[in-house]
């Protein structure tokens, strides 16, 4: 229960004894005229049950930022979540209309092409926490084999204007295009994970390189038939 130390009570017993300090208990406050009077008169408050409340508000004002911190993490990861999402569904459209595009010209190559889009698809559903990882197979070349198909590998060969003579440039183009769209994916891919499930990350990352190797097998294929271009 609170007991308030009035002006009278303070007056009473500083004619019994003066007192250049009063120390307040806790349950105690002082009322407005209580405080006046001990200003008035220089005197020292020491206000335990004071000290008590700020250390509880300090304490309530920590655990606070630290829930806020963890709301404001848990968002920003949802927020990378969603961004990631976004794009790779936007790359899978990518496949579709490059697919559409190249039909014509060579059906094969746009069913690969669609393939591949499944993959990217899988990939969506995992970051979105829906499915598991699937496996790309690897057509092993003189540059490829199942030994390096899931890492990082440079472009077998710049793709230059010197490409747009050829046969099939437009697929050639378009699928150099697919090829550095899922490259810059890697990136995002990266932040997502940073600070998440290294093991997650590293085998969507493996499965980002497949992609990657089998749109560089294809680029290959279409620049020289049958024959690797890869310079190794």
């Amino acid at each position: 229960m609170m007991k308030f130390i009035t002006e009278e009570y303070l007056r009473d017993l500083y004619r019994k004894e003066p007192f250049n300090a009063y120390k307040l208990q806790e349950g105690q406050r002082l009322t407005p005229g209580a405080a006046q009077y001990l200003s008035d008169k220089r005197i020292k408050i020491n206000n335990d049950a004071s000290k008590a409340d700020k250390n509880v508000s300090k304490s309530s004002r920590t655990e606070t930022i630290q829930v806020e911190t963890i709301k404001e993490a848990e968002n920003s990861n949802l927020n990378l979540n969603k961004k990631l999402c976004c794009k790779l569904k936007s790359m899978e459209a990518a496949f579709l209309v490059t697919s559409s595009e190249i039909l014509k010209e060579d059906i094969i190559l746009a069913q690969n092409i669609i393939s591949l889009g499944r993959k990217i698809s899988n990939i969506r559903n995992v970051v979105d926490g829906k499915s598991t990882l699937e496996p790309i197979n690897c057509k092993e070349c003189t540059g490829m084999n199942s030994l390096n198909f899931t890492t990082e590998l440079e472009d077998c060969f710049e793709i230059t204007e010197f490409h747009m003579q050829l046969k099939k440039s437009n697929a050639i183009l378009k699928m150099h295009t697919l090829r550095c769209a899922v490259q810059e994916l890697q990136f995002e891919i990266i932040e997502m994970y940073k600070s998440d499930d290294e093991s997650l990350k590293n085998r969507i990352m493996e499965s980002v390189n497949s992609i990657i190797n089998s749109l560089s097998q294809l680029i290959c294929l279409a620049v020289g038939g049958k024959e690797c271009q890869r310079k190794n």
